[in-house]
């Protein structure tokens, strides 16, 4: 009986007997938006199974260590190798893994164009590369030589072609890359240009001429003119004038450069002699009602038909008004500008005094000019030889049957002139006689 019961105990010490749980480490990490640069983030996560303790050891992290089954969110300040090592354990098993990785310092691009010279074309640019945290450079310079370039520091750059251009700078240290783009404007080549303009009073082109030289050269900085003949008010500034005294044919050359190039472009010029006569061809003046739409004052001084609606500062200029009385012209006349009041128009403020002879036939005064005289006038000498002023027969009004019909007048500052009445155009409201004016220059 004794001995039975000895056999039932060991069977039960044996159904009760425990068994060894194994260490398994294990863990991995992820890095906050794939960002390898410094300040890294690393997150854990633990996958060990068996294990009841855990030490963390976090090479250049902080934290440094741990206890904790789970550390959360480490941060690596440092560039450089690391390493992340957990050792896990129980009382049965002890084990331990370790990780690597590197962390890079960060990128930030930078770099400077410096221009040197000036910005016209053909343009050079020096580089000087400002960069922190690169170990891999590739330049790409757009319609530049070189076009591209890979390395720390590229050569100047030179840009031959006008307009915007642009410098990529691409940074890599490691996983990290990062670029900065600069723009460099590049002005076209020189180009040298010019144009002869004569002042308005010399746009006749005869001597005695005064014009300016408008300077239209692409890309110049500095000015160099001359001339064979006439007197250039200053020979080194971008747009001077210039006069010419007599007729003749004269050559003016511009030496243009910017510091890097020079060139030169020559124009001819002819002066006429001078006629003393100004000649206005085909103007329009409109009867009374016509006044506002087409005008029916002219002024020789500025070469322009003034009408209704010119302001003041332009009325005082009229030396000339004709007032027509309808469509059917029949009754017609040129008047002196400061009685145009009494002829439907309102008044003229300063208005200038003109004489007028209308009606030569009937103005018993002596003088005969003709069609043919008014087309034959090529300089104001025929002009020069009239003497007269208004008077009541002179002035008087005349209808469309005679054409062509020639009106003689002499303005307020005595210059003498002749109107050539070509036609008479019906239109209504908008009736307007078509004219040829020539006369004395001041």
């Amino acid at each position: 009986m004794q001995a039975r019961i000895m056999i039932i105990a060991f069977g039960l010490y044996a159904c009760f007997q425990e068994e060894t749980i194994p260490v398994t480490v294990d863990f991995s990490y992820t890095i906050g938006n794939e960002n390898y640069t410094i300040p890294a983030r690393i997150t854990i996560t633990n996958n060990t199974t068996g294990a009841e303790k855990y030490q963390w050891t976090f090479e250049g992290g902080q934290p440094a260590t741990s206890s904790l089954r789970d550390p959360g969110i480490i941060t690596f300040t440092e560039a450089g190798a690391h390493t992340i090592t957990l050792e896990a354990w129980s009382e049965d098993d002890r084990q331990r893994k370790t990780i690597s990785f590197t962390v890079y310092n960060g990128v930030t691009p930078d770099f400077s164009a410096e221009v040197l010279t000036n910005n016209i074309a053909p343009v050079t640019v020096r580089i000087t590369n400002k960069t922190n945290g690169g170990t891999g450079f590739r330049w790409v310079f757009e319609q530049g030589n070189p076009a591209e370039y890979t390395g720390e520091n590229p050569p100047d750059v030179q840009f031959t072609e006008s307009g915007d251009h642009r410098i990529i700078l691409i940074v890599e240290n490691g996983p990290a890359v990062d670029s900065l783009i600069q723009t460099i404007s590049v002005n076209p080549a020189l180009y040298p240009e010019f144009e002869i303009i004569p002042d308005f009073e010399d746009d006749d082109y005869e001597a005695p001429l005064r014009a300016t030289l408008q300077n239209n050269t692409v890309g110049g900085l500095q000015w160099q003119w001359s001339s064979n003949g006439g007197q250039i008010s200053n020979n080194t500034i971008q747009q001077p004038d210039i006069y010419f005294a007599q007729p003749g044919t004269y050559s003016i050359t511009l030496q243009a450069s910017n510091g890097k190039e020079t060139k030169t472009i020559t124009k001819d010029i002819v002066v006429k002699p001078n006629t003393g006569l100004r000649t206005f061809t085909d103007v329009k003046l409109g009867i009374n009602t016509a006044h506002a739409a087409i005008g029916s004052f002219y002024s020789t001084t500025l070469r322009r038909v003034i009408n209704k609606n010119d302001p003041d500062s332009l009325q005082q200029y009229v030396d000339i008004a004709y007032f027509g009385l309808n469509a059917t012209f029949t009754f017609n006349k040129f008047t002196s500008p400061d009685s145009v009041q009494e002829y439907t128009f309102e008044a003229i403020p300063l208005a200038q005094v003109t004489h007028f002879i209308n009606s030569i036939d009937k103005c018993a005064c002596g003088i005969s000019f003709s069609e043919n005289d008014f087309d034959q006038m090529t300089t104001d000498a025929p002009l020069q030889a009239l003497s007269f002023t208004s008077t009541a027969k002179g002035l008087q009004p005349f209808d469309d049957v005679q054409v062509p019909r020639i009106v003689l007048f002499k303005t307020q500052d005595n210059r003498k002139g002749s109107i050539k009445i070509k036609s008479y155009y019906r239109d209504g409201l908008q009736s307007y006689i078509l004219v040829d004016i020539k006369v004395q220059k001041k």
